[in-house]
C-alpha cells in the first residue's frame, strides 16, 4: 500500500479517459485479490452466523474509511434483514463527527477503543471484527486486545500481510491488492476490498440464519413505498398468486412477508403459519418443505 504504483506513476500527465482507465484497471485487481481469501471469509461467515444464532452480537470497529464502511454495512442490516439495530453494529473512532467529517487523530487513541466497546457492554458471546487497511491502526488493535480479554472471538480485515492484525486476531482476512492508484490512499483499492468483504460477511451470515428465501429478502421491513412494493413482488415471485390474494394475506399477517408466503403456499391461516415458522426457527424454506403434521398446524 505504501509502494509507488508503476502503472499509475504518470497519472497526472494523461487525459481524463486514460486516467479513469487506470483507476478501472486497478479496481479489476481487487476482486481477484479478494477471491484468494474466500476460505477465510467463509470461516468468518460461520463464526458470525453462529454467534448471532446464540444471541451474540457482531461489532465492527475501524477508523477513517474502514470505520465508515463498517457503520454503512451495519446500518443496512436492520431494514434489509429485519434484525435488531444492535445485532450487527459499527463503531468508528471519533463517532458521528468522524462520519460526517474527519477525526484522523482518533485512530491513535487506544483508550478510546476500550471505552467504545465498554460502553456497548461488549462480552465474550460477541464477535469483534477489526478493520484496518495497514493492519497496524492503534485504535483497532486496542479494540481487538480488549475483545480477547473478554474471551470473545476476533476477526481482522486488512490489506497488508505485514500488519500486526494478522497475528493478533483469531482469524484475519488479508487481501493484498497491490499499491494504490495514489500512493497510500487506502480509501481506494483497500476500501473497495473492505467493502466487498463486509458485503459477504453480513449478507452470507443473514442467509445462513434464514433471512432470505432463495435469494429473496423475506425479512425486509416494508417501511417505505419502495419496500412495500418490493414485498409484494417477493411474494408474487415466491407464490405466483395474484396481487389481490397477496394483499389479503399480507393484511392478515400484519405485513409479515414470511407468514404471507406460507399462507399462500400451503393454504393455511396466519396462526398456522406462525406455528410452522416458530417450529422451524424462522427458516421459511424449511417450513415449506418440512413434514406438516396436524399438530404443527
Amino acid at each position: 500500500m505504501k509502494q509507488v504504483n508503476p502503472d499509475t506513476f504518470h497519472i497526472d500527465e494523461v487525459s481524463s479517459l486514460e486516467m479513469v482507465r487506470m483507476f478501472n484497471n486497478e479496481d479489476k485487481k481487487v476482486a481477484f485479490a479478494v477471491e484468494k481469501q474466500l476460505t477465510a471469509i467463509a470461516a468468518a461467515v460461520d463464526i458470525i452466523s453462529r454467534a448471532i444464532k446464540e444471541n451474540g452480537r457482531v461489532i465492527y470497529i475501524g477508523s477513517g474509511t474502514g470505520g465508515k464502511l463498517a457503520v454503512a454495512d451495519a446500518t443496512e442490516c436492520p431494514p434489509t434483514f429485519g434484525v435488531s439495530d444492535d445485532t450487527i453494529a459499527g463503531i468508528i473512532s471519533g463517532g458521528s463527527e468522524a462520519l460526517c467529517g474527519w477525526r484522523e487523530e482518533t485512530e491513535d487513541d487506544e483508550n478510546l477503543a476500550r471505552q467504545d466497546l465498554s460502553i456497548r457492554k461488549f462480552s465474550s458471546r460477541d464477535i469483534l471484527v477489526g478493520i484496518s487497511a495497514s493492519g497496524n491502526t492503534p485504535y483497532v488493535l486496542a479494540g481487538i486486545r480488549y475483545a480477547k480479554e473478554t474471551g470473545a472471538q476476533t476477526i481482522g480485515i486488512c490489506c497488508s500481510p505485514e500488519g500486526r492484525l494478522n497475528t493478533l486476531a483469531d482469524l484475519c482476512i488479508t487481501v493484498d491488492a497491490g499499491p494504490e492508484v495514489i500512493m497510500g490512499s487506502t480509501r481506494l483499492k483497500a476500501g473497495t476490498a473492505q467493502k466487498m468483504i463486509l458485503n459477504m460477511l453480513s449478507s452470507c451470515a443473514m442467509i445462513k440464519l434464514g433471512k432470505t428465501y432463495h435469494n429473496l429478502m423475506v425479512d425486509v421491513r416494508p417501511i417505505n413505498a419502495k419496500l412495500k412494493r418490493r414485498v409484494i413482488d417477493i411474494i408474487k415471485i415466491s407464490t405466483e398468486r395474484p396481487e389481490n390474494e397477496i394483499l389479503a394475506a399480507l393484511d392478515a399477517a400484519a405485513g409479515n412477508t414470511k407468514e404471507a408466503i406460507l399462507m399462500l403456499t400451503l393454504n393455511i391461516d396466519v396462526s398456522q403459519a406462525r406455528r410452522l415458522l416458530a417450529k422451524h426457527e424462522g427458516y421459511l424454506k424449511k417450513a415449506i418443505k418440512g413434514d406438516h403434521n396436524e399438530s404443527d398446524l
